[in-house]
């Protein structure tokens, strides 16, 4: 009896000290793991819970220089139901008003549809649905104010994902010259134009916030110290008149369409600044519709022909080698190099004509045997001469991808005994549409030539960050007295030359006429570019122009028939809508609109920063610069003049506070 009760207390003993003992090594874990490994283990558990969050930042808009918008980012908002979320009593209430709501507005179910799916979805405790995709603010808010959606986040289950979407306005006007921003499917950026070539200005620094994990998929921000806001990337301002880029596009589009062309570019450049006024590039698709797909006017090289004689001439001039009143014989229309024959549009040819007026109609005999006749003993005084003008190398435009002019020069693979002569009249050369009209605008510009400019300034708001000014490449490019000669003969080949159709009596004109025969690569077969490039007007030029046609396969393909119209429309256009005034207006006598505009504009800026002013009928320019002033986050959409602001006229505001502004 004694030795079981010795036994049974033994157990007793061992069963007490080994909990104890297994108590102390609890102990002793939890005061390693709470002071020794706590900082790990609290940040193991933060790290599954808390996650740092990137707070994109709006890209910068572009305007053009009128200040219409061209590029901007809008908010889209992606919706998403927690069907848990609700309270018992809140969802009973409100789901078959939600569920009816929604029928209405994205009717893919029915209104009992949608209920049954949200039951059955709570019941198994699901906590994302997807709803919407996509939306725009208006009808973000619409769907805000659902029964259930009404009562807030947490109350109403409501999950919104908002992201910025780049979009364009203006449609397809310079499209290709304003570029895109693409997320291709590996989450990688293509950008091309202006977004790709400013793309570090318009970028904005991305914001950083914490947030915490409520349920699956659902994370709610932490507001500390540490949180770090976005900054918006700057506003770029073009040099693109949406006035004068409507024309030239649809000035261009006629025209591809009459002829059946494959594709064609039209750029207008103001002479004095280089700065570009308006750029369309149209390719035929599929479908046999025009689009903007490619930038011929900065990417395309080609065989530039008749055009190219210009830069023959003023080499010719400005070197001595003859003068516009040389006489020489087109011998019929055919002259002989190497055995490879030159041929006048002109068949039988003009007989014995002057260099000045070989440039008017357009002969290619004369223009060859003057170059060969001058520089065959030299070539490369000619070719040394191209370079000086600009050839053979890139015109250093701000956007991406501009390739080299080709000249072959003595010594090359592609040098020939006949390469001078055929450069001479614009074969056997590789220029862009942009380089050639850089050369024209020269001329235009009384010999000094000027960089093509697409940007005007960048601006943070109200501020300027950078200008663009003119830019010369070249002061004088020839002798002061051979530009007037060759400005007085390209008016003459409108006046009297192979641009005669384009006469106009309402304003002058001067230019050449270029149609050039080439190869079409791929597609097999020769074909025709047809091109006009020039200025107007004729004296005191405001605008130089070039109009390049591809393959035009209906009626005609002469330079002169196919792209000077389009010319001479824009010109016209213009000229027409907006005449150059005679007479000085009396600026002493204030302006009643620009007062009212003025007085209207400064009682906003007074506006209290307290509370929302009315921005409704001001030009978004205006609106923008008024509510950003009083520390607000603009956000855009449309382009015009305020017609709806998401937050009411003396309605309370706060800093850094979003706000929409829709425009037509």
């Amino acid at each position: 009896m004694g030795l079981a009760k010795k036994t049974e207390n033994n157990r007793i003993y061992f069963v007490f000290f080994g909990m104890l003992a297994i108590g102390i090594a609890i102990f002793f874990k939890m005061s390693i793991i709470q002071f020794k490994e706590g900082e790990q283990w609290r940040s193991k558990a933060d790290s599954l819970t808390i996650k740092d969050e990137i707070i994109p930042a709006n890209r910068g808009n572009i305007y053009s220089a009128d200040g219409s918008l061209l590029a901007t980012s809008i908010p889209k908002y992606t919706i998403y139901f927690d069907p848990y979320s609700p309270s018992n009593e809140n969802f009973e209430q409100n789901i078959r008003g939600f569920s009816d709501s929604l029928a209405k507005f994205i009717p893919k179910k029915s209104a009992g549809e949608y209920e049954a799916y949200f039951r059955k979805a709570r019941s198994n405790k699901k906590r994302y649905i997807h709803i919407a995709t996509k939306l725009s603010y208006t009808q973000y808010m619409k769907l805000k104010s659902f029964p259930l959606f009404n009562l807030g986040k947490f109350k109403g289950g409501m999950i919104v994902n908002q992201v910025h979407v780049r979009e364009y306005p203006m449609g397809m006007i310079a499209n290709r010259t304003i570029g895109y921003e693409r997320v291709n499917d590996d989450k990688t950026i293509t950008r091309k134009g202006i977004e790709a070539a400013f793309t570090d200005y318009l970028t904005g620094k991305e914001g950083k916030r914490k947030v915490q994990k409520m349920s699956k998929n659902l994370w709610k921000p932490i507001h500390d110290e540490n949180e770090i806001d976005p900054k918006d990337g700057y506003d770029i301002t073009t040099t693109i008149d949406v006035y004068v880029q409507d024309i030239a596009h649809h000035a261009l589009l006629s025209s591809l369409e009459y002829y059946e062309a494959d594709h064609g570019t039209v750029i207008v450049m103001e002479t004095n600044t280089g700065q570009i006024k308006a750029i369309s590039n149209l390719g035929k698709i599929d479908d046999g519709s025009y689009r903007e797909t490619v930038n011929y006017a900065v990417l395309e090289r080609h065989d530039p022909g008749s055009t190219f004689k210009l830069a023959s001439y003023l080499a010719l001039l400005d070197d001595g080698k003859a003068d516009t009143a040389t006489i020489y014989d087109t011998h019929g229309g055919i002259v002989t190099f190497s055995g490879r024959q030159v041929r006048d549009s002109n068949r039988r040819g003009y007989g014995k004509i002057s260099l000045g007026r070989a440039f008017e109609v357009s002969s290619n005999t004369v223009v060859t045997q003057a170059v060969n006749q001058a520089y065959k003993d030299n070539p490369k005084e000619f070719t040394d001469k191209m370079k000086d003008f600009g050839f053979n190398a890139t015109l250093g435009m701000d956007l991406k991808g501009e390739p080299k002019s080709y000249i072959p020069v003595p010594g090359d693979r592609n040098w020939s005994k006949i390469a001078l002569p055929w450069m001479a009249y614009g074969y056997g050369i590789l220029v862009t549409p942009m380089q050639t009209l850089t050369l024209y605008n020269a001329v235009a510009n009384n010999g000094e030539m000027v960089k093509p400019q697409f940007v005007k300034e960048i601006r943070d708001v109200n501020q300027v960050i950078r200008t663009f000014d003119k830019e010369v490449i070249n002061p004088q490019i020839v002798k002061p007295k051979v530009v007037k000669e060759m400005q007085a003969i390209m008016k003459n080949v409108v006046l009297r030359g192979t641009g005669k159709g384009l006469l106009s009596h309402d304003f002058s004109m001067a230019g050449k006429t270029g149609t050039a025969q080439m190869n079409y690569g791929n597609r097999g077969g020769m074909y025709y570019a047809s091109s006009f490039v020039g200025y107007f007007p004729a004296d005191n030029p405001k605008y130089s122009c070039i109009v390049v046609i591809h393959r035009p396969t209906k009626h005609s393909y002469y330079g002169g028939d196919v792209a000077g119209p389009v010319f001479k429309r824009i010109a016209q256009k213009i000229f027409t809508d907006v005449p150059s005034l005679k007479e000085i207006k009396n600026i002493e006598t204030p302006s009643q609109v620009a007062v009212k505009s003025y007085k209207n504009y400064y009682t906003n800026v007074k506006h209290s920063g307290s509370a929302m002013p009315n921005v409704v009928g001001l030009p978004a320019m205006d609106a923008v610069a008024i509510l950003e002033n009083l520390g607000l986050k603009v956000q855009v959409v449309g382009f015009g003049k305020v017609t709806k602001q998401s937050v009411a006229n003396g309605e309370k505001i706060t800093k850094q506070q979003t706000i929409t502004l829709e425009l037509s």
